[in-house]
């Protein structure tokens, strides 16, 4: 059974609060507002980074030397998990990403001073320990996505969660990802108190049989990479735990909160609210190539649209917990802009048999309609 830190329980609690609300137990006032998104009706893109093939396979060892990695751009500097940018994270983190025809490769850089671990068995709850976190959502819909984190003592725990926490889903432990490298390497020397660490670097390989099997519809070539300029949701979380020395060993300091630093913000201590995630796109120019350096990243042109979906989720999510069922009108969601049609489009709401349906219709830089709906459990996806 899970037991989740801070980053992870709110979720757990936003399900509790709204099966309480389906039974006519409201919430308070706290408990509503972390069903919330942020109040502010402008579209903050998330992070963005192109993906580039290598040619040369690299070696798995954690240690980031090859030219291939070399050649890739390393993603923004991770910030804190709030999008606080008064609160700058105390240690340098950054990634990242190449990809061939079997694997999606990822690598990592954790500037840290006292690199220890204590987790050694698989499937153990790593963050835990100092960690670091990988989240893929394929398809980009917001479920069945899949997690994986590892320590410093290469201890990895591999989960799925086919509906996030906050609409009542839970994870699946059992999932594993066979074929997944990983690899670690400290420039230090690990749980020795005694001396001062530079950092630790990971590199991961995740086979696409295993990564493409998320998708709502897997492709039919079970290894099939994706396509040139196909987009994927990433997100990249490092938890951080305040520690001391005690009897020569590194301890965590008790009743202190971990801290969490990301490459996308998520705005909320939750790592489980995909529609926040990063964006990666895959390109098949290699890395290093002048085709490359001509390669730019294509912001979601239905992004926006997509942002004020997610706000009329959050704030039904609020609304139905305080009065025990969904709104069947926006008017009474108070979102401000969300019917100014310059901002997105046209927007409705679809009332439904104890849930509803919200939609987008936008128009495409070619002139065309584009649709895009939400429903009550976070789904987010294009169709008529």
């Amino acid at each position: 059974m899970r037991q989740p830190t801070d980053t992870h329980w709110r979720s757990v609690v936003t399900a509790c609060v709204l099966l309480a609300g389906a039974v006519g137990v409201f919430a308070d006032d706290q408990a509503v507002e972390n069903l919330r998104v942020r109040p502010d009706p402008r579209y903050i893109p998330p992070r963005g980074y192109v993906c580039f093939r290598t040619a040369a396979k690299p070696t798995i060892d954690g240690r980031l030397d090859e030219t291939a990695w070399q050649q890739a751009p390393w993603t923004d500097d991770f910030g804190d998990i709030e999008g606080d940018a008064n609160t700058v994270p105390r240690f340098r983190t950054r990634a990242k990403m190449l990809w061939d025809d079997e694997f999606f490769y990822v690598a990592a850089e954790l500037e840290e001073p006292h690199v220890w671990g204590t987790l050694t068995k698989h499937d153990s709850v790593i963050f835990q320990d100092n960690d670091f976190e990988v989240f893929v959502d394929p398809d980009a819909d917001g479920h069945n996505y899949g997690e994986f984190e590892i320590n410093a003592l290469n201890t990895g725990w591999d989960l799925r969660l086919p509906i996030p926490y906050k609409d009542g889903g839970s994870a699946d432990d059992g999932w594993e990802i066979p074929g997944l490298k990983t690899g670690v390497a400290i420039e230090g020397t690990l749980n020795d108190p005694s001396d001062m660490d530079k950092r630790w670097t990971i590199e991961l390989a995740f086979p696409w049989k295993v990564l493409s099997a998320l998708k709502a519809k897997p492709p039919e070539i079970e290894h099939s990479a994706p396509r040139d300029r196909e987009q994927w949701r990433v997100n990249f979380s490092r938890v951080e735990w305040k520690h001391e020395i005690a009897d020569g060993k590194y301890r965590k300091i008790p009743n202190m909160a971990e801290d969490n630093w990301v490459w996308s913000p998520q705005y909320t201590v939750n790592m489980h609210r995909p529609e926040t995630w990063g964006v990666v796109q895959f390109s098949t120019a290699k890395v290093g190539s002048r085709p490359a350096r001509e390669v730019r990243f294509s912001p979601d042109p239905a992004g926006q649209a997509k942002y004020q979906l997610t706000r009329i989720y959050y704030a039904q999510q609020a609304h139905r917990a305080r009065h025990g069922e969904y709104a069947d009108v926006i008017t009474k969601l108070d979102l401000t802009r969300l019917e100014d049609p310059s901002l997105v489009g046209e927007i409705r709401l679809t009332p439904l048999e104890k849930s509803y349906r919200a939609t987008a219709i936008i128009k495409t830089s070619d002139g065309t309609e584009e649709t895009w709906h939400i429903s009550h459990d976070a789904r987010i996806w294009k169709g008529p």
